[in-house]
Order: structure tokens, then sequence, then C-alpha cells
């Protein structure tokens, strides 16, 4: 039969498991706190790079900047639905694929 514990064993015993409990919460805490970081790193590198393409086409269609969101995004589709406008992004999107997977 195994030898019984006394109670100030039973006490180091549970402060020990105590401390390995708050450090491993402390341990998951700083992995969801990476999570969050990178998560929000993600976020942050979408918003500017919508702010920048919209920023380009406001200097490049500075009349673009009277529209509503609304009127703006109208726009757009009606602009990009025309046929040498898809043949124009069709174009730099080749290019951009040719320079960037060194094709032909």
């Amino acid at each position: 039969m195994p030898k019984q514990k006394t109670i100030p064993e039973l006490k180091d015993e549970m402060a020990a498991s105590e401390r390995q409990l708050a450090q491993l919460r402390h341990k998951q805490q700083q992995l969801e706190n990476r999570a969050a970081y990178y998560e929000k790193g993600d976020r942050r590198k979408r918003a500017h790079h919508l702010i920048t393409r919209g920023a380009a086409i406001e200097s490049v269609a500075s009349l673009t900047r009277v529209l509503t969101e609304t009127e703006f995004y109208a726009f757009a589709e009606k602009a990009f639905a025309l046929p040498e406008v898809k043949s124009l992004l069709m174009e730099a999107v080749n290019v951009h694929n040719k320079n960037e997977f060194g094709g032909d």
C-alpha cells in the first residue's frame, strides 16, 4: 500500500500544481495574443492596400471624389464592364504574370 502523504506534502503539491496551471494559462494567453496580432496585421495590410488603390483612382480620375460610395460603385461596375477596359486589365494582368512567373 502506498504511503499516505502528509497535509504539508499535499499543500506543497497543490501549490506546485497551481503554479503550473498559472504558467499554462499565461502561455495560452501569449498564444492567443500572438494570433490576434497576426490577424490584426493581415487586416491592416488589406486596409492599406484598399486605401492606396482608392487613392490611385482618385489621383487619376479626380472627378470621382464628388461621387457617393454608391455612385462610385455604379460607375466602377460600368467602367470595368467595357470591353476596352476588360482588355486593358487582362493585358496588365498578363504582363504582371509574365514578370512574376518568368514567362516567355
